[in-house]
């Protein structure tokens, strides 16, 4: 798609919506997606599409013609703007770029689907434009994260690559970046959906061989010279969780910063993208609060099944409705989510499931919280309202992995502090 021939319906939205490299301040204003959501309703009513617009006769008429709110006299010099388009295309196609407009049929249908009207009008990329269509994990993260979270990381994807599954991120420093970097590495591939910067994304060292290789696309709704704005970062998130089939938060401040507010606006909004957290005793307070909005806890380690599946199984149906399901998992939200739910809320979600190793990986994590100081197997299961028998089967299973150690006189479970380390260090 190098020698890209865009399509009249795109020529008319890069018309209206791009700014070409300049200030999106300069008259005219380039229309916000809102605003070209606008036309773009207009356009249907008409029954007309966008390329309509670029019809001298049309265009004549358009002084006339009231679209919503939108001055029509501005919508004539956006699209009087052909000698920019005609540059601004040459110089992306030198640099390798594509452009795809929300009609083209290669634009990815994950965005549509899920994002409908907020889909972004215009999407520039490079690099291998079927991965958009493949879906995959995003995996999100701060940018300031300590080596245990980029160690986890690097892990994670690289177990994707050997499975197959894809990588979504957002090229920032700190994790996404480590994930990217991590699946292309072990040989697999990712979309990364950029804030800021494109063309020089697109030929930085860290990418190029990838992005030759096929085994990777770079994109971004925002004009592929633009610097990095804050707002920007923020409203690309909707886009990361958009493309991808599952989403893993490795790392999150708590009420603050991208990466919380890209989660929460997934869980609130986007709730086709499941979002998964990692749980263990030194993770972020804003993984632990993000379990009450909603999220679910990512597969312990050691995956020896197929991470796919292991995602799939807590987000299947259980012999409910999904409109029960759905509201007992939000009558446990607005009720504070303490840990005895936590695990009722979890085992639901599974109880279908055909592996029992798939219930014991999701409660495991609520189990070794409880036993940071030492309990019997009888207060234990009270304490999480589980049967006897079972709770002594998960402990068993516990102890055999190492993850708790059991005393005696009296008999007792705690949590296996040497193991915690050393998984911290390999």
């Amino acid at each position: 798609m190098l020698n890209q021939r865009l399509s009249p319906n795109t020529q008319a939205i890069l018309l209206l919506c791009a700014s070409f490299g300049q200030n999106r301040k300069a008259e005219p204003q380039p229309l916000t997606l809102g605003e070209y959501n606008t036309v773009a309703s207009w356009l249907l009513a008409e029954e007309m599409s966008p390329e309509d617009l670029l019809n001298p006769i049309l265009k004549e008429r358009l002084p006339q013609i009231t679209i919503g709110k939108l001055d029509s006299k501005r919508l004539v010099a956006l699209l009087e703007r052909g000698m920019m388009l005609s540059l601004a295309v040459e110089k992306w196609t030198n640099k390798g770029l594509w452009v795809l407009g929300r009609g083209d049929a290669q634009y990815p249908s994950y965005l549509k689907q899920k994002l409908k009207h907020s889909a972004p009008a215009i999407l520039y990329g490079v690099g291998n434009i079927e991965l958009l269509a493949q879906g995959g994990l995003a995996v999100v993260g701060s940018r300031d994260v300590d080596e245990q979270a980029l160690s986890y990381t690097y892990k994670v994807v690289q177990t994707f690559a050997k499975q197959g599954i894809q990588v979504v991120s957002g090229g920032a420093r700190g994790v996404d970046q480590a994930s990217m970097l991590g699946v292309l590495e072990a040989g697999g591939t990712a979309v990364g959906v950029l804030a800021a910067c494109l063309t020089r994304e697109a030929v930085s060292g860290k990418y190029r061989q990838s992005i030759r290789e096929g085994r990777l696309a770079l994109v971004s709704p925002y004009d592929p010279d633009v610097g990095f704005f804050v707002g920007n970062a923020m409203g690309r998130n909707k886009y990361i969780y958009a493309l991808a089939d599952y989403a893993l938060v490795v790392s999150s401040s708590y009420g603050k910063g991208g990466t919380w507010a890209g989660a929460v606006e997934a869980l609130e909004q986007n709730r086709s993208t499941p979002v998964f957290v990692r749980i263990q005793e030194t993770v972020t307070e804003g993984n632990r609060q993000l379990l009450k909005q909603g999220a679910k806890i990512f597969p312990q380690e050691p995956w020896h099944n197929s991470l796919q599946e292991l995602l799939e199984i807590p987000t299947s149906e259980v012999k409910l409705t999904k409109t029960e399901v759905d509201s007992t998992q939000q009558r446990v939200v607005n009720s504070g989510l303490n840990e005895q739910d936590k695990l009722k809320n979890s085992y639901l979600e599974v109880v279908t499931a055909s592996s029992k190793d798939i219930i014991y990986q999701t409660v495991l994590p609520i189990i070794l919280n409880y036993l940071e100081q030492p309990k019997d197997d009888q207060t234990l299961a009270e304490s999480l309202d589980i049967q006897l028998g079972q709770m002594r089967n998960w402990l068993k299973k516990a102890l055999e992995e190492g993850k708790i150690i059991k005393t005696k006189k009296p008999v007792k479970y705690v949590v296996n502090q040497k193991a915690e380390q050393l998984s911290l260090l390999n």
